[in-house]
């Protein structure tokens, strides 16, 4: 199993329209993949970033999935408009794999 996990900080003043739209593109995400994508916020650390989670079968999926939401100019015209929610240069994708 893959386990894809993207964190992006968020920008000061933006908690609350940030945790709707984490929320928005997960419901999204769920649509068009039949996938979950869980929305998370760390209990310790840094508490103002939001991450989401999703699990794929196999790396192919996972890469057939992304392609999919990339490739759909109303999932990419949703991400934009949410551009100022994060702080620039703060997203980090982790990509892990059960053992």
């Amino acid at each position: 199993m893959i386990i894809f996990q993207r964190t992006a900080s968020i920008a000061p003043g933006k908690a609350g329209p940030a945790l709707a739209f984490a929320h928005e593109i997960a419901k999204t995400f769920k649509a068009m993949t039949s996938l979950d994508l869980t929305v998370m916020m760390p209990v310790g650390g840094n508490p103002n970033r939001v991450a989401w989670r999703a699990s794929y079968k196999d790396l192919a999926q996972m890469d057939e999935m992304t392609m999919k939401m990339m490739s759909d100019k109303n999932y990419m015209s949703q991400v934009a408009s949410a551009a100022d929610l994060f702080i620039p240069g703060s997203v980090n994708d982790e990509i892990w794999r059960t053992v």
